[in-house]
């Protein structure tokens, strides 16, 4: 008995692409978002994903690690958090100023920064401490998804016991 050949036209898959929807994955991208981006249809993708294990796993993998950022960003926006950051400022050189107020302090003070950072610059950098505070909403979300039986919005209440009900003319 002669062997079939498998009709159909030959796949668009390549080995590379695990690596390039790994990529897509981490990025936010959905199936749909793959399939456009390979130019094929969404059931192409979940094909590929049962034939091919290697893009299966790499996609799977790469959503988990995208889902663990937004979770990690979620909590931070929930329950606050504080990172350094920098401002910059234009520095008030006399030359630069049409009325100064007092021009050796700021003159003292510049030099200092020089010699300090070994570069004359216009930009003074200032260090601090960013503080964002608790968001509700963020608070709210976690809770309800975390917690939702003390957390959801209906709740079922059951009554029970017995009820007459007299029905006069």
């Amino acid at each position: 008995m002669a062997k079939k050949k498998a009709g159909g036209r030959p796949s668009k898959y390549k080995e590379e692409f695990n690596s390039q929807a790994a990529k897509l994955c981490k990025l936010g991208a959905t199936d749909r978002d793959l399939a456009d981006f390979f130019q094929v249809n969404e059931d192409t993708i979940n094909e590929w994903k049962k034939k091919h294990l290697e893009f299966s796993e790499s996609i799977k993998e790469a959503k988990k690690e995208a889902d663990q950022e937004v979770v990690k960003a979620l909590f931070r926006r929930a329950v606050g958090y504080s990172h350094p950051a920098v401002k910059i400022f234009q520095r008030n050189y006399p030359r630069l100023k049409s009325s100064p107020t007092n021009i050796e302090q700021e003159m003292e003070e510049d030099e200092e920064i020089e010699e300090s950072t070994g570069a004359e610059s216009a930009a003074l950098v200032v260090p601090y401490t960013e503080h964002y505070p608790p968001e509700t909403t963020a608070c709210i979300f976690w809770l309800k998804n975390r917690d939702r039986e003390n957390w959801k919005d209906k709740h079922d209440h059951e009554l029970s016991g017995n009820v007459n009900i007299i029905i006069e003319d």
